[in-house]
């Protein structure tokens, strides 16, 4: 599955920046299949070193990483809910996204022009929700009228429906993040239907080093648990390029901030990875976190999934530590597993079907 993040932010906050440093890491795209590539997408790989252990172990001839899009949406400007600026090319776009990142303002250069009056993430925080809010209510009117007529005639799917778009509806006149909110999981699959933009999962990335971000901030997102990462955007553009050991020359860590927000990322969509290997290629496959074999192996062939039997599986450092398949299995730690196992993150596994 390609995961996708829709980068927002008000103008002059670094949102540019964090996207030139995107695309200095950009893969070449031929090892990844229907992918289009637009002028304002970014396809990064996760860089895993599982992959590259597993890799060396059997030889592989191919390493392949997940990759993660980043889709620089057109920049938000108050009142883009009614089409101010490119309010509207913007709030579609957001709608194709697993997730959003909001880049806020923390940095205090004074020739980079702040169109707010003061420097204040969680003013501009409130800015960006107040217009996906709007636009959500939006949404949430027109469908409901359109159900009306259903509900009128006694309709159960209609009368649930409406019920559903109400409690939605009183979240958003309130000014609440749906994100926020608990749902059962009933009523978020029909929410999901609507492809609301307040229920997408959103991290958000202050713009500044450490010293400029106010204590009294970083205890406001701590507080109402909203996920956040302290990234000096600009530094890391200029270290785009750097390995491991430059870094660290460089005095700065040695993974680079943009590995770490991928990882953040991956957790908040509760994401794992596992892994098959052998002398053709080592592929990391990404998938949502409960799922069991046969799903596992739908994502790396429709049939593996219709015609699953087994699936032999092994955590990818016990195969390290054994020294390969065979020493592995010697020691019995190549597991056989049904149709009921749950993928865990770091399985290396195969599939072994009747297609």
């Amino acid at each position: 599955m390609a995961l996708s993040i829709g980068i927002v932010g008000l103008p002059n906050v670094g949102k540019s920046t964090l996207f030139q440093t995107i695309t200095k890491k950009q893969v070449d795209t031929a090892n990844y299949p229907f992918c289009t590539i637009d002028p304002n997408v970014g396809v990064v790989a996760v860089l895993d070193e599982r992959v590259d252990k597993l890799a060396e172990l059997t030889k592989s001839a191919k390493k392949i990483y997940t990759t993660i899009e980043f889709l620089d949406i057109a920049g938000l400007v108050k009142g883009a809910s009614k089409g101010e600026g490119l309010g509207n090319k913007f709030l579609a776009n957001i709608r194709e996204t697993d997730a959003i990142l909001y880049v806020l303002r923390a940095f205090s250069k004074d020739d980079i022009v702040n169109v707010q009056p003061e420097i204040n993430p969680i003013f501009d925080k409130e800015i960006l929700d107040m217009e996906l809010i709007l636009k959500d209510l939006e949404t949430t009117e027109k469908r409901t009228s359109s159900l009306e007529g259903d509900a009128k005639t006694g309709k159960k799917e209609a009368l649930k429906e409406l019920e559903i778009l109400k409690k939605v509806k009183e979240f958003l006149e309130t000014g609440k993040i749906l994100s926020e909110q608990n749902f059962s999981e009933e009523e978020l699959k029909i929410i999901r239907q609507y492809q609301l933009l307040t229920i997408k999962p959103r991290l958000y990335l202050l713009n500044g080093s450490n010293e400029e971000v106010p204590k009294n901030i970083t205890e406001e997102f701590q507080k109402n648990l909203w996920p956040f990462l302290i990234i000096d955007v600009l530094t890391e553009l200029e270290a785009a390029v750097f390995g491991k050991e430059e870094r660290l020359s460089l005095g700065l860590p040695a993974e680079s901030e943009l590995d770490v927000l991928i990882k953040k990322a991956y957790e908040l969509l509760g994401l794992i990875t596992f892994f098959t290997t052998g002398p053709d290629e080592t592929r990391a496959w990404t998938i949502k976190k409960g799922l069991m074999a046969p799903q596992a192996g739908g994502v790396i062939h429709s049939d593996f999934e219709k015609h699953f039997i087994k699936a032999e599986v092994i955590n990818w450092k016990d195969l390290l530590d054994k020294g390969g398949f065979s020493q592995a299995r010697e020691k019995g730690l190549i597991r056989t597993e049904g149709k009921e196992y749950v993928i865990q993150d770091g399985d290396v596994i195969e599939i072994k079907h009747n297609a």
